[in-house]
């Protein structure tokens, strides 16, 4: 699950992580009120949308124009940018083409930035350990530095048993450069967010730009902070910050049917049950020169409802242009996959090909429903098969 800026910032103050002074509006009369409550004499007015490079993204209705978050030096300006922003849709790098509509805008005090620099953590699933990543290039995409500069990004594994140990803060500041008080400031920042991190079972925490100020004080001047969705039931809180405008609709819906699924750029849709699988699947799609439209994985012991919701969710994907159905009967029998395929075709009006591979726990009653169905539909005796006839289907057809 991931949270707005000023959500994050929030969360992060009451664990004592340095942050500035800001307050969220929704309309420009209540920027204007923000800054006046703020007292200013410079505020920044940020975008707030769950996608990056807000600053360097512009708008749709103004391409050449500022970008999504912007120095400002009076309440009037404040008030002026936030109604430029508001309603309007948003492109940066990380939104695609689409962009995405800002629907509210942070009012934050402006700071003294004498150097911009790099921090996050995240659960390394090679270590099973929270790994600290911190770099001198602040500002910047981490990607990009990894690319183009990749010593100067520190990597630290924190042992589980031990926790975060002022040597791992000092091993930090030093790599950032830091002295004197700074390095006490950096201290007491990174064990506030080592804190916040574990107690709030968050995946990824990332403070770019970490900065440090004219004052010599560390504090975080942006905050992306991602959430493990299995531990929100210990969160409630946290879990009431969602804000399902950011979200996919078709996303959306198939969490409300405890379907995974993830959309993607290409036009074959793809139902498939376990993780590994749908990877194998896609994976192979790509081989055999088609694309996938999703990854959806229905999970071992689905229903027909279920299924028939999944292939809801893939036919209302307007790319979609074929359908591939990979199941291994495990848990799930072939034959209630079967009954919710032809289910969900009739439903909807199929009328894009459909490749259905079946095997395991009743496969042949399975694959006599869908024969004795009188739909369209292609069986498939493998993967390879499978991948292969639903990819030539897709090209014959358009």
């Amino acid at each position: 699950m991931n949270i707005h800026e000023y959500q994050a910032k929030e969360l992060l103050r009451k664990y004592g992580v340095a942050v500035p002074d800001g307050k969220v509006a929704y309309t420009p009369d209540e920027a204007i009120s923000a800054a006046n409550d703020l007292g200013g004499p410079v505020w920044v007015v940020k975008s707030q949308i769950h996608a990056g490079g807000r600053g360097a993204g512009r708008f749709k209705d103004n391409p050449d124009g500022k970008g999504g978050v912007r120095v400002v030096k009076s309440a009037d300006e404040v008030k002026e940018n936030a109604a430029e922003m508001l309603g309007q849709v948003l492109v940066t790098k990380q939104t695609g083409p689409d962009g995405k509509e800002v629907k509210r805008i942070y009012v934050e005090d402006g700071c003294d930035i004498a150097r911009e620099l790099y921090l996050s953590m995240l659960v390394d699933r090679a270590t099973s350990r929270v790994t600290i990543m911190a770099s001198t290039e602040g500002g910047m995409e981490i990607e990009e530095v990894a690319e183009a500069t990749p010593e100067k990004i520190i990597t630290l594994d924190i042992d589980p048993a031990t926790g975060l140990q002022g040597h791992h803060c000092r091993t930090v500041a030093f790599g950032l450069g830091l002295e004197g008080d700074q390095i006490k400031s950096a201290t007491r920042f990174l064990s506030a967010m080592y804190k916040a991190f574990n107690e709030l079972d968050a995946s990824m925490l990332e403070i770019n730009p970490l900065v440090v100020t004219g004052a010599g004080e560390v504090i975080a001047l942006d905050a992306k902070m991602n959430f493990d969705d299995n531990a929100m039931y210990r969160h409630k809180d946290v879990a009431e910050l969602r804000d399902e405008d950011e979200e996919d609709p078709m996303e959306l819906e198939a969490a409300n049917h405890d379907l995974n699924y993830i959309k993607l750029d290409g036009d074959i849709g793809c139902m498939v049950n376990g993780a590994g699988l749908a990877m194998a699947t896609m994976d192979i799609i790509k081989l055999y020169g088609g694309a996938p439209a999703n990854f959806l994985d229905v999970g071992g012991g689905a229903t027909k409802e279920r299924v028939t919701t999944a292939f809801k969710i893939i036919l209302s994907d307007p790319n979609v242009e074929g359908i591939l159905v990979n199941i291994f009967g495990g848990i799930m029998r072939c034959d209630v996959i079967a009954e919710g395929v032809i289910a969900a075709a009739r439903e909807v009006s199929l009328h894009v090909p459909l490749v259905v591979r079946l095997e395991g726990t009743n496969v042949d009653l399975g694959k006599k429903i869908l024969a004795e169905s009188g739909l369209p539909i292609t069986s498939a005796d493998n993967l390879a098969d499978a991948a292969e006839k639903i990819v030539t289907a897709v090209k014959e057809a358009a």
